[in-house]
């Protein structure tokens, strides 16, 4: 009965729902059909043909913003996963404040249950090691897999059995009942501040290289964001000031693999699982957790190089929140990213001013007050406040005393103030604590050879540079065991320079100088031609008589004027110098002492604005020998004018070749290659040496090198 009626509905009358079907598409047997097939097809690809436009102007119009919509994602997660914290905190079962891996192999039965810990101090709370982690990465395939279906039932069970939290008043509670205070370090701090009390201002009197083989410096002494460079003086051979853009020293390649300094395959696999379990540092306390959709933000902006919107950002949240130690902290690096990007020592300030703040401020985790200090210390070096770094090094040990890098950190900083001893003290300290550290080791020879005692240095800058730790791999190093070995007369020392060479800190066995231009004509010996100074080298040779009387008549009158050398380069021997121009400063005492040779050598702006050079009388007695050395820099070449040269006995090496000075004569050299001297005379030889430029150097690169 209802499939008659239905069918008459069909072919009968048809109703008022028949006719609206009609209207659009019509019946099988109505006159009209609505839509032929040919029209459809035409819809259909008009449809598909807008779908398609529509998409690319989303692309090229940049209508949508992806960025954005994606970082709404990641913050969803962020919320998310705090929420499943909150619900998840009653199953802390490893005293960290929150639900992870661990806790769940302690629910499984796979792991004992561990008391939880108390808060404490910095001083008594377990310092970041880099071998630890906090899953076991023995454990086979196939039981992480079962281990992972067991922890998701786990989380399945708890997220529909527990009630509604609410985490951010869970944590904030958990923050006022649990005190997390920096122990009191004001007397501490007055006591060291009295200690090392003295201005904090670029170019402290104290960093004064008397010598490169004995002085150490760090790369970035000095550097700071102001146009003018700061001058230290220092003499012949020093290594003090990091090199520009145009001078950066030939960059080491990957030797991680190289066993040639007796490393084995097993010791170097090692230290590639150490370094693979290095921990991530954590940042955040129980607060900061509760914030960190917004703290992502703000350091998103910071990483995306926004300085200025993440400067805001982070402002606005210490404002909100001003006990926050993360929000210091991303305020501190916005500042410091500033400063970098304006050059503005003004800023760098205050960044250095917030890390301090950071560490001041209740419950802040461990990890955050060691990059907070050791930023902050790094900061105030750069801008040559060695003291100011002194002291927040200090603090580091004082808070942190099993963390021996951080006592590494501070036997670096006493370098830097030319404190060889209390140095000394912290690597001895560092040595009985852990006998294998090559970094302390490679410190504390060098300090033994500052000290002259070259035997005992050798053994500690061997295996410091043999154990491949970081921070030894320096050129610096490889520099002062070659010069040591060379001194006892071992033959191993070519050796070590060879593998300096190797990994890139040398720019050859012979040429080892550590602050060079790149791309410098290299060799041993020049002619005036190949100079270009040949004007200077014929005023030089025109006028050696009367330049030689100046200097005996200096000689007769005031000896007191010829320093003895003190740079540590004689085995035996008398060798002293009268010094005129130095790092292209004019010394206008001694010039008034042998004026017409001032005034001649006024017409040469590549010798007297050398500011990587000196010119100076150079007396020389019988019986001296100059150790086997290298000059700082390939930026200069050295001119020898002979005046008083016995017949007989008087010889210079440089590289493989051996020359003996003429009266009258100019020798021409590059220092930053090996050179040596002999001096077997039965009378003093008298020369005038003259540094100028290196021929090659631009006019804008004379002009901005810093000065040696």
């Amino acid at each position: 009965m209802a499939s008659r009626k239905s069918s008459r509905a069909a072919g009968g009358s048809p109703s008022p729902g028949s006719k609206r079907e009609t209207k659009h598409g019509g019946g099988k047997n109505g006159k009209k059909e609505g839509f032929s097939g040919s029209s459809f097809f035409t819809w259909f690809m008009v449809i598909a043909l807008l779908g398609v436009w529509t998409s690319v102007a989303v692309v090229w119009f940049e209508l949508v913003d992806y960025e954005e919509v994606l970082a709404k994602a990641k913050d969803f997660r962020y919320n998310l996963s705090e929420v499943l914290q909150g619900k998840l905190g009653i199953y802390d079962a490893d005293g960290d404040g929150d639900f992870d891996v661990e806790d769940a192999k302690v629910l499984l039965g796979l792991k004992e249950r561990s008391v939880p810990a108390q808060p404490t101090s910095p001083e008594s709370e377990e310092t970041v090691q880099p071998a630890e982690k906090s899953y076991v990465e023995s454990e086979h395939k196939t039981d992480d897999v079962e281990l992972e279906e067991e922890i998701q039932s786990v989380l399945h069970e708890a997220l529909h059995s527990q009630p509604d939290a609410d985490p951010v008043a869970d944590d904030v509670e958990a923050v006022e009942s649990e005190p997390y205070e920096i122990p009191a370090l004001d007397e501490y701090v007055a006591d060291l501040e009295e200690r090392v009390s003295d201005s904090d201002t670029p170019g402290d009197p104290e960093v004064m290289p008397e010598d490169a083989m004995e002085h150490y410096t760090e790369d970035r002494v000095h550097e700071d964001y102001s146009e003018g460079q700061v001058e230290s003086k220092q003499t012949e051979d020093d290594v003090a000031i990091e090199p520009e853009e145009s001078e950066k020293p030939v960059k080491a390649e990957d030797y991680s693999n190289d066993v040639q300094v007796g490393k084995s395959d097993k010791e170097t696999e090692d230290k590639t699982e150490k370094a693979k379990k290095k921990k991530k540092p954590k940042l955040l306390n129980k607060f900061d957790k509760t914030i960190k959709a917004e703290l992502d933000a703000a350091e998103k902006l910071r990483k995306k190089g926004k300085i200025e919107e993440a400067l805001r950002a982070f402002e606005a949240l210490v404002n909100q929140y001003p006990q926050s130690p993360r929000a210091r902290y991303g305020k501190a690096q916005s500042e410091d990213d500033l400063a970098e990007k304006m050059r503005s020592n003004e800023m760098l300030l205050q960044a250095i001013n917030t890390y301090d703040e950071v560490v001041s401020l209740p419950n802040v985790p461990s990890d955050l007050i060691k990059l907070s200090l050791k930023r902050e210390a790094d900061r105030q070096q750069f801008l040559g406040r060695m003291r100011g770094s002194l002291v927040t090094l200090q603090k580091l040990v004082q808070l942190f005393p099993d963390d021996t890098s951080f006592k590494n950190d501070l036997g670096v900083g006493y370098l830097l103030i030319g404190d060889n001893s209390n140095a000394k003290k912290v690597y001895e300290e560092v040595l009985s604590l852990a006998p294998n550290d090559g970094f302390a080791k490679v410190h504390y020879g060098f300090i033994l050879k500052a000290e002259n005692k070259i035997a005992e240095s050798i053994p500690y800058l061997q295996e410091g540079l043999e154990s491949g730790d970081p921070g030894t791999d320096d050129g610096r190093f490889y520099f002062h065991l070659g010069d040591a070995l060379q001194r006892m007369g071992d033959k191993e020392a070519y050796k070590w320079y060879e593998l300096g060479y190797q990994r890139g800190h040398f720019a050859s066995v012979w040429q080892r100088s550590l602050y060079n231009v790149k791309g410098l004509k290299a060799q041993p010996w020049w002619t005036a031609r190949e100079t270009g100074y040949t004007e200077l080298v014929k005023s030089l040779e025109k006028n050696w008589k009367l330049i030689r009387d100046e200097g005996l008549a200096v000689m007769d009158k005031k000896r007191s004027l010829f320093l003895p050398e003190d740079e540590n380069l004689r085995e035996k021997g008398d060798w002293s110098q009268f010094t005129l121009w130095q790092q292209g400063r004019k010394n206008e005492n001694a010039c008034k002492s042998v004026p017409k040779t001032c005034a001649l050598l006024e017409r040469f702006p590549e010798a007297t604005g050398c500011r990587r050079g000196q010119i100076k009388y150079s007396i020389m007695h019988p019986g001296t020998h100059v150790w086997p050395h290298t000059g700082p820099t390939n930026c200069r070449l050295r001119m020898h004018l002979g005046l008083v040269i016995p017949k007989e006995g008087c010889r210079i090496r440089c590289a493989q070749d051996n020359r003996a000075w003429e009266e009258g004569k100019v020798l021409i050299f590059d220092d930053s290659f090996e050179h040596e001297v002999w001096q077997d005379a039965d009378s003093y030889r008298l020369i005038f040496i003259v540094d100028v430029w290196h021929p090659e150097l631009t006019a804008q690169q004379r002009r901005t090198l810093p000065a040696i």
